[in-house]
């Protein structure tokens, strides 16, 4: 079974990734394909994200999984608040009973490096040039994809579209220890909330994830 990372965040929340090894079939025998997929990995994908809630929690109603207008998927009761996300082989899910959440996995890629403008202010790029180097390079991919990853995830979180990266959510100060650590991080959309975001590095991705009682 390749769960290759949880966590039990607290009593009423999980964190887990996922490692999608298994054909299409394995996936089909416990969860329903709730819309059409026409992109055989990205069908992949969605089945896995699903089966890691059903791993985490035995008891999500997966039928009564809805799609937002922000094509962000929620239960209509809000029994569970849930956040899903996929990247190449992986599938990362954060659920609660009682907490507001949001999770986002991405490969460690220089192409970030290219866009960082589109989604840094100069004061959090500066931010970044300031860490420490070791273990990590001066404005490292690593670094980089770490603060894509981690407003991905409160954008997750927020749940709403009408959200600019570069604008609403600000990045102000890192904590790296090792291949994990934890960013203060101030949402300005709709009013001014703080939060904090844990990730972390794991086999070549960024793994980010926000728990909030807001």
């Amino acid at each position: 079974m390749p769960l290759v990372y949880q966590q039990n965040i607290n009593e009423c929340t999980k964190l887990g990734v996922w490692h999608i090894t298994e054909e299409e079939a394995f996936f089909l025998e416990q969860v329903p394909l709730q819309r059409a997929i026409t992109h055989p990995n990205k069908r992949l994908q969605h089945l896995a994200g699903r089966y890691l809630l059903r791993q985490l929690f035995p008891d999500f109603p997966l039928q009564l999984v809805q799609i937002a207008s922000t094509r962000k998927p929620y239960l209509p009761d809000e029994a569970y608040q849930f956040s899903i996300s996929h990247c190449g082989a992986y599938a990362a899910v954060v659920v609660s009973t009682g907490y507001r959440v949001g999770v986002d996995v991405e490969l460690v890629t220089p192409k970030v490096g290219r866009v960082k403008h589109k989604f840094l202010t100069p004061i959090e790029q500066e931010l970044l040039h300031n860490q420490p180097r070791f273990p990590f390079l001066l404005f490292s991919d690593q670094l980089l994809t770490a603060a894509w990853s981690i407003k991905e995830a409160l954008f997750k979180w927020q749940g709403s579209q009408e959200v600019d990266f570069k604008q609403h959510l600000q990045l102000q100060h890192f904590h790296l220890a090792h291949n994990e650590g934890t960013a203060n991080c101030r949402l300005t959309r709709h009013g001014d909330i703080s939060l904090t975001v844990h990730f972390l590095f794991f086999s070549n991705n960024c793994l980010s994830w926000v728990v909030s009682a807001n």
